[in-house]
C-alpha cells in the first residue's frame, strides 16, 4: 500500500472518530434531557450529503465537506442558522426551553468526551503497548546541533542538554517536547554548565526558519545505499557497513563525516569499514562538493543495541497503567495549553507556525502502527477538545460563555444577540481556519 494512501486513512479514521464521538457527547444528554436531535452528521453538509437516513426524528449523514460534524439541536442558534424555528414559540422539546443547567452539559458533553477519550487511550496503550524511550542519561557525546537559531545562541554539536526550565527528563522524546516552549536551557560543555536564556520569540524562529530541527541524537555513519551518480558506485560497501575512519582519522559520528570530507574535495582517501566484526580498507572517491554520495542507514534499534544510547523499555500492569496513562494525559493537556497560550502572544510569534489540515495529516507517518495512531489519536482529542473550549461564539466555549453569564446574572442574552453573536463567530472560525491553512500553503511553496 503506498505511504501516503496510509497516512490518508490514519488521518481520516482518527478525525472521523474524534468528531462522530465528540458530537455524540453533545446527542446522548440532548437525547436524556427529551431535547429533539434533527441531524446527527459527520462533517459538513453543504447543499447535499453523501449518505443520510432518518431514524425516528433525526436524521444521520455524511456530509461531503470534511471540516468537521455536528448536531442540529432543535430551538438553538447553532451554525445552521435556523432562523425561521427561532421565531416559532418555543417548544418544550427545544434547547431553549430547557434549564440553564441542562443547556450547559448538553454544551459540554462534546469536549468532556474529547477530554475522556484521550484519557482512556493513555492509560490503556500504556497498559497494551507500554513505554520505549531513549534515556538521557545514557547520551555520552551529547547531541547533534545544525538549527540555525540553536547555533546563534552558541549552541554546538556535541553540547549535552542538562535541563529545560531547571527540570531534567529522563526521556530524550520529553526533552524535545518540551524544549519548544522553553525560556532557559542548561547544557553542558566539556564538563562546564552554562545556561542559555532563549528568545521570547523562540518559538516563531523556529517555525519560519528552514531547519526545524532541534537537539537530535548522534549516530554513526552507517551505510544504506550508494546514489547511482556516486563515484564510489562501483566500490565494495554493503548496506550495514559502518565508517570508522577517513585517513586515518577516527570518525565514531555521521556528523563528524561532512567537516572532514570537505577538505579532501575531489581526492582519493583511505577508510576504515567495520562488516560482519571484521575491519577492512577500501579506496574511496570524494566529489567536488565534498560528498561520498552514500545515503546513510541503520536504525535506532541497531544504533541501541550497538551502545550508542540506552533504549528503556518499561511495561505495566492493568492497574498500574491508570496512574501512568493519568499523568501522560496531565502532561500532553498542560503542554498543549501553554503552546496554545504562546500563540495567542504575538510578541512569542509562535502563530507563524500554526498549521491546518495539512499539518495534522503530516503529524501521521506513512506506515502503520497502532501505537502510533493511537497516541497521535490521544492528543488530537486533547486539541479539539481545547480548542472547542475557546471562548468564540461559533464554538462549544462561546455557548458556555453566554451560558454562564446567564447562570450568573440571571438575564438571557436575546435570540437575536445569539444569532449576530453565532454569526461573527463564524466568520471569526473562517478566517482561523483560512489562516492556519494559509500557513500551510506557504510552508508547501515557499519552504
Amino acid at each position: 500500500m503506498s505511504p501516503i494512501l496510509i497516512q490518508a486513512l490514519q488521518f481520516l479514521m482518527s478525525l472521523s472518530l474524534l468528531i462522530v464521538l465528540h458530537e455524540l457527547g453533545h446527542f446522548l444528554p440532548a437525547k436524556a434531557f427529551k431535547t429533539r436531535v434533527e441531524k446527527f452528521y459527520l462533517f459538513f453538509d453543504v447543499k447535499f450529503s453523501l449518505f443520510k437516513k432518518r431514524i425516528g426524528e433525526t436524521v444521520y449523514g455524511i456530509g461531503w465537506l470534511p471540516l468537521g460534524g455536528y448536531v442540529k439541536i432543535a430551538g438553538m442558534i447553532d451554525e445552521s442558522m435556523d432562523t425561521e424555528q427561532m421565531s416559532q414559540p418555543p417548544q418544550p422539546w427545544e434547547f431553549r426551553s430547557k434549564p440553564a443547567w441542562q443547556r450547559l452539559i448538553i454544551m459540554l458533553g462534546g469536549v468532556t468526551v474529547n477530554f475522556l477519550i484521550a484519557l482512556f487511550i493513555y492509560i490503556f496503550a500504556s497498559f497494551a503497548f507500554g513505554d520505549a524511550y531513549i534515556s538521557t542519561d545514557s547520551i555520552k557525546d551529547g547531541y547533534y546541533v545544525t538549527n540555525p537559531v540553536l547555533r546563534q545562541l552558541g549552541v554546538q554539536t556535541g553540547d549535552n542538554l542538562v535541563s529545560i526550565d531547571g527540570q531534567q527528563y529522563d526521556s530524550y522524546e520529553d526533552l524535545r517536547r518540551h524544549l519548544i516552549t522553553a525560556e532557559q536551557i542548561t547544557i553542558e560543555r566539556d564538563g562546564q554548565e552554562q545556561s542559555i536564556t532563549l528568545p521570547e520569540d523562540f518559538l516563531g524562529q523556529l517555525s519560519t526558519g528552514e531547519d526545524l530541527s532541534l537537539f537530535q541524537l548522534r549516530f554513526p555513519f552507517m551505510v544504506g545505499e550508494v546514489s547511482d551518480s556516486s563515484r564510489n558506485k562501483a566500490a565494495d560497501l554493503r548496506p550495514g557497513d559502518l565508517l570508522l575512519s577517513i585517513n586515518k582519522y577516527p570518525v565514531r559520528y555521521y556528523d563528524e563525516v561532512g567537516p572532514l570530507l570537505d577538505t579532501l574535495r575531489n581526492r582519493e582517501v583511505s577508510a576504515l569499514i567495520a562488516r560482519d566484526g571484521q575491519q577492512q580498507s577500501l579506496q574511496l572517491q570524494v566529489d567536488d562538493k565534498g560528498k561520498l554520495g552514500i545515503f546513510p542507514g541503520g536504525s535506532l534499534r541497531r544504533f541501541s543495541e550497538m551502545g550508542y544510547f540506552d533504549t528503556v523499555i518499561r511495561e505495566y500492569g492493568f492497574f498500574e497503567s491508570f496512574g501512568v496513562g493519568g499523568q501522560k494525559f496531565v502532561a500532553q493537556l498542560s503542554g498543549y495549553w501553554l503552546q496554545l497560550k504562546k500563540i495567542f502572544t504575538p510578541s512569542t510569534g509562535a502563530y507563524k507556525g500554526v498549521g491546518g489540515f495539512k499539518a495534522i495529516f503530516d503529524i501521521f507517518p506513512d506506515f502503520w502502527s497502532w501505537q502510533g495512531f493511537w497516541e497521535i489519536t490521544a492528543f488530537l482529542s486533547i486539541m479539539l477538545a481545547v480548542l472547542n473550549l475557546l471562548p468564540i461564539p461559533a464554538l462549544d466555549g462561546g455557548h458556555v460563555m453566554f451560558l454562564l453569564y446567564e447562570m450568573i446574572s440571571g438575564r438571557k442574552p436575546s435570540d437575536k444577540f445569539m444569532e449576530y453573536a453565532q454569526m461573527v463567530g463564524f466568520f471569526l472560525l473562517l478566517a482561523l481556519i483560512l489562516f492556519a491553512n494559509g500557513n500551510d500553503i506557504y510552508k508547501a511553496i515557499f519552504r
